[in-house]
């Protein structure tokens, strides 16, 4: 049997082993980044594709749920949110944290979220809505920058310095969302080190204004979890000092409650 030379390898590792699934991934990129329904002739533009090409692509995703067809284009499918959901509820701290915060006689009251880290961003897996008629947060998939929001310090808050420092390599100097934004890793990495001895983030409306975020990290239930942390938004208006303080009690007590009783932070 002939030898494989490196090109041989090389041409393995870097050859697409499924072209279709891969413009299908695409293709779902695509229109999650969108503003709105997308034509075919866009979707085929955006992948470099035939419009024969991508109308079968097309066609296999609309069938799995996955996509739909609208009067304007094509936009994401139900089947989409079906699946988010059952990825976030195979985690036991998730499946619990509705319970959590309802049984909270602060946290019933405030939209909590749950986040994981995804690269550089928090990526927001689950939300109790709270008692209020006016609600404020962020939506689920959505994705923030972890530098400017409580919900992301909150989870790198429990990397050490040099791993934040590897995360956040490629993002400075950092996008200013607003004026009061941290600027850059020194000043970051101070916040967590503040946010590390008082045991819980605040976000005075650099998220998103008119919000002050307020949240607390979550250690992983089992090996494998993804790290979490619980983020309360607060209109600004009802941001005093002693309700974030009384929240972030609160999310500190909804913590211990979701944390590993066998787990490494409740054997310390």
């Amino acid at each position: 049997m002939p030898e494989s030379t490196g090109a041989d390898v090389e041409e393995r590792t870097t050859r697409d082993p499924a072209p279709a699934v891969s413009r299908s991934l695409k293709i779902l990129g695509i229109l999650a980044a969108a503003a709105g329904p997308l034509t075919l002739t866009e979707i085929a533009t955006a992948l470099g594709l035939a419009k024969s090409s991508t109308m079968n692509l097309c066609l296999a995703l609309e069938e799995g749920g996955m996509i739909q067809r609208v009067p304007t284009g094509y936009q994401l499918g139900r089947r989409n949110a079906e699946l988010g959901g059952a990825y976030a509820a195979q985690f036991n701290q998730i499946r619990e944290f509705y319970s959590v915060c309802e049984a909270s006689p602060v946290l019933r009251h405030e939209v909590v979220q749950v986040a994981m880290l995804d690269d550089h961003d928090a990526l927001y897996l689950a939300r109790h809505e709270g008692s209020r008629t006016v609600r404020f947060g962020t939506p689920l998939g959505s994705r923030i920058h972890a530098a400017f929001s409580a919900t992301g310090n909150a989870l790198l808050m429990m990397l050490d310095d040099a791993q934040v420092t590897e995360i956040m390599a490629n993002q400075v100097p950092f996008p200013r969302t607003s004026p009061h934004g941290v600027k850059d890793l020194p000043e970051l990495l101070g916040r967590l080190a503040v946010a590390r001895e008082r045991g819980w983030t605040l976000d005075p409306g650099e998220g998103m204004q008119g919000l002050v975020g307020v949240a607390v990290p979550l250690e992983a239930w089992a090996p494998g979890d993804p790290q979490l942390a619980l983020g309360v938004a607060i209109q600004e208006a009802r941001a005093t000092k002693e309700h974030v303080h009384r929240v972030a009690s609160a999310l500190l007590e909804a913590a211990r409650l979701l944390t590993n009783p066998l787990g490494a932070t409740a054997r310390k």
